[in-house]
């Protein structure tokens, strides 16, 4: 339920949480380590939210989904109280993305290396007619042997 208070929108924690899609669990939680706090408190304690809370929260969402830990987002949320301007938290932000993108890219190469191996497993795996003779006496051979470490290594003649 959408409540006016002093002409700004104001969201009850169950309804940030709902157009947020996590849970009220989650709010507090990012409420408990200073990401998001409430905009208004009723006298009965009711949390009240604003419109620029819940766009700190989907971006808080949004950088967890980019592999950003909640240490590495409150660090950058906090530089809003040095910087008014937001030029701390931009550079800090293309550096972070930079340094995620860096690591990716490199997971990426192990990835694409990783499936060449399985790729080339299959291969030999469905060219030997008895894969239990592998290694073995075919291995100078092997059409497989230039990337094959048994048959690169110095075993002796089968």
């Amino acid at each position: 339920m959408v409540i006016k208070v002093m002409e700004e929108d104001k969201y009850r924690i169950g309804d940030l949480a709902r157009k947020a899609r996590v849970t009220v669990r989650t709010v507090r939680y990012y409420e408990s380590l200073n990401l998001i706090k409430p905009t208004h408190r009723s006298e009965g304690g009711q949390r009240y939210y604003s419109e620029k809370d819940l766009v700190y929260l989907k971006r808080i969402l949004e950088l967890k989904e980019l592999d950003f830990t909640l240490e590495e987002i409150k660090k950058i949320i906090n530089l809003k109280e040095e910087d008014s301007s937001g030029v701390k938290r931009r550079n800090e932000l293309l550096h972070q993305y930079r340094k995620k993108l860096s690591t990716v890219i490199d997971k990426k190469v192990a990835l694409e290396a990783q499936i060449d191996s399985i790729n080339w497993h299959i291969r030999q795996l469905e060219s030997n007619i008895d894969f239990r003779e592998c290694p073995g006496k075919d291995c100078k051979s092997c059409q497989f042997k230039e990337d094959c470490r048994f048959a690169q290594d110095d075993y002796p003649d089968f």
